[in-house]
């Protein structure tokens, strides 16, 4: 028996990037996976994954609308009976300095990176404190819990706040068996981290690319496959001491003193 089989996991942006790795790989491990995405592409992929025989119900969804949030939730327990993982990893950037920040860009960052987290967790624990189990992972980032750079004010704020709230959860549902965990990547080649790299140098993005990846002591960005074994063994019964932990996954990048930040 896999070591997720008859459990199942809401995944939020789980239509590409950091969320799709975590869908494949929990699917894989026998979980039945809600793919949960404001984008509509999220049915093209799932479509592929059920092709391949994997059991995942595609679901569209924006995590700042509460009453979305909850008929999406509503219908993963009645299609599936329940949910035993949430994986909140919807997420926004936009790089812009603290003195040009604007109203809309910051309150899009606390809406959907530090909200957006909030309200999943809201919608999906009371069905977890009822069957008195449960597991959630955060998606974080090295990016203001351990390190910066200029223009990711907002996104480092929301995604250090994001550590806070992994801990209270953790402490306040350990009773209930839910296991509240965060999980810090540094430079993992997502759509974000391509989309970064295009505002960065809209020329050559490809050299920021290239240049990140040479200040990685593993001389290379992470995939999105690897952020997906991490949530999977979080997500299963392997982790069951693990409770209010930030984990870094980041190729080594915050080791050296001088050279790369992560994003």
């Amino acid at each position: 028996m896999s070591r997720l089989s008859n459990r199942t996991a809401f995944v939020t942006g789980a239509a590409m990037g950091n969320g799709l790795g975590a869908v494949k790989a929990m699917a894989r491990d026998g979980a039945r996976v809600v793919m949960a995405d404001k984008n509509e592409i999220v049915f093209d992929t799932a479509s592929a994954l059920q092709s391949e025989g994997f059991d995942v119900l595609p679901v569209l969804m924006d995590v700042t609308d509460k009453a979305g949030i909850e008929e999406a939730v509503q219908k993963a327990v009645g299609h599936y009976g329940g949910i035993d993982i949430l994986v909140n990893n919807a997420g926004v950037s936009i790089l812009t300095r603290f003195l040009d920040m604007t109203q809309d860009i910051m309150d899009l960052h606390f809406n959907v990176n530090l909200f957006g987290v909030w309200n999943c967790c809201r919608a999906v624990l009371p069905h977890m404190v009822r069957q008195n189990y449960g597991k959630i992972i955060n998606i974080s980032s090295v990016t203001g819990q351990f390190v910066s750079d200029e223009g990711y004010t907002a996104y480092g704020t929301t995604k250090s706040a994001l550590i806070g709230l992994t801990k209270c959860l953790a402490v306040e549902f350990a009773p209930q068996h839910i296991n509240v965990n965060a999980i810090c990547p540094g430079y993992i080649h997502t759509p974000m981290v391509d989309d970064t790299a295009r505002q960065t140098d809209p020329v050559n993005p490809q050299r920021v690319i290239d240049s990140l990846a040479q200040n990685i002591p593993l001389k290379r960005m992470g995939t999105p496959d690897e952020i997906g074994d991490l949530v999977a063994f979080l997500a299963s019964g392997e982790s069951s001491y693990i409770t209010g932990s930030v984990i870094v996954i980041d190729g080594g990048a915050l080791i050296p003193e001088t050279g790369v930040v992560g994003v």
